[in-house]
Formats: C-alpha cells, sequence, structure tokens
C-alpha cells in the first residue's frame, strides 16, 4: 500500500506541475509581458485578470491548492530520492540535482511573491499595479533575487516537463526522449526570456 501510495504521490505530483501549475506560470508570465508595452498595458492585463468571476474559487483550487501539494511533496522528494544514474546517465543526473536544488529555491521565491504582492493586496497593503513591482524591483537586490527566482521557476518547469512525458510514458524510446530534451531547452530559453525581459522592464524602465 505504501508503494502504491508513493507511486500515485508522484504522478499526481509530476501532473499537478504541468496541469494546472505550468499553465499558470505561462500565463502569468504572459500577463507580466505586457509591462513591455508600457504602466497602462500591464495595468490593463493585472486589472483584467483581476475582474475574473469566480476569482477567489479559482486561485484556491486551481493555484494555491496544487502549487501546496506540488511544493511540500516536491521538498519531501528533494531530500529523500536518489539519483538515477544507472538509468539515464550523466546529463540526466546532472538534470535530477538541478531539478531538485531549483525546486527548493522555485519554493522559497513563490512563497516570498505571493507575501509580497498576492496577500500585500488581499490585505489592502498594495494594489496590484505598474508601480507595486516597479517598487519592488528597483532594489538591486530583490532585482536579483527576482532574477535568480525566476530562473529557478522556468528551469524547473522545463525540465519538470522532460520528467512528465517520462513518468507519464509518452516518451519512451531513447530518441523520443532526447527530442524532448531539446524542446525543454527551447521552452526553458523562450520563458526565461519573457520572465527576465520583464523584470529589466519593471526595474530600468527599457
Amino acid at each position: 500500500m505504501a508503494g502504491t501510495r508513493g507511486y500515485v504521490n508522484r504522478r499526481l505530483h509530476s501532473l499537478l506541475g504541468v496541469v494546472p501549475i505550468g499553465i499558470f506560470l505561462l500565463q502569468h508570465l504572459t500577463v507580466n509581458f505586457f509591462a513591455t508595452r508600457g504602466p497602462e498595458a500591464f495595468n490593463a492585463a493585472a486589472h483584467f485578470m483581476e475582474s475574473l468571476p469566480y476569482r477567489y474559487v479559482l486561485e484556491i483550487f486551481i493555484i494555491f491548492l496544487p502549487l501546496l501539494f506540488h511544493g511540500i511533496y516536491g521538498v519531501y522528494i528533494a531530500f529523500t530520492a536518489k539519483s538515477n544514474l544507472s538509468n539515464f546517465g550523466y546529463f540526466r543526473n546532472w538534470m535530477f540535482m538541478l531539478q531538485r536544488i531549483t525546486g527548493i529555491l522555485t519554493l522559497i521565491f513563490v512563497a516570498w511573491h505571493v507575501w509580497e504582492t498576492r496577500i500585500a493586496i488581499g490585505f489592502g497593503w498594495a494594489e496590484l499595479n505598474y508601480s507595486l513591482m516597479e517598487g519592488i524591483l528597483t532594489e538591486p537586490f530583490f532585482f536579483w533575487f527576482y532574477i535568480v527566482g525566476v530562473i529557478s521557476t522556468t528551469f524547473h518547469f522545463a525540465n519538470g516537463l522532460w520528467s512528465f512525458f517520462v513518468s507519464w510514458g509518452i516518451t519512451v524510446s531513447p530518441r523520443s526522449q532526447l527530442i524532448m530534451t531539446y524542446a525543454s531547452i527551447v521552452v526553458f530559453v523562450a520563458i526565461s526570456y519573457i520572465g527576465v525581459r520583464t523584470l529589466i522592464q519593471f526595474a530600468y524602465g527599457i
């Protein structure tokens, strides 16, 4: 029973990392990228998301609860899992290790980001607009904290796609896994550019 429960938990952990958390990440990065078009464009996009019907229900059941399970179980995996070098080789062993490291970094970053933005907004301490992020990211320490956090998050998601495709039996052959490796690299570079470019816009206005 314990083995079956662990298998189910790992599959659920992998699934939630892509759906819905991964989809939310892409949506969040896209909305933030509107900042590159100026404060008005970002504010309009952010306020549109804020005005969605059933927003609190969506946040709780589509974002926060899946994120809570994925984060807590991910910490358990990070501190108990062993490398799989004999099955996947040297490169994949490094990716395995980096996935665990970036998972911890991402958890810290997301917890702080939620506290600094969503919780602060919920308590009325801040308003969701361009100025909020500009004020945070013009501080050099927080700019680099966000750079590290965003890159950790995008790597964790992109590399997690490879693990998802393998664990769900989508990429079984060595060739399909190699193709997925290249695809995950493309995803990582693309969404990292979107995230970092947005941070530079908020911090420096360029």
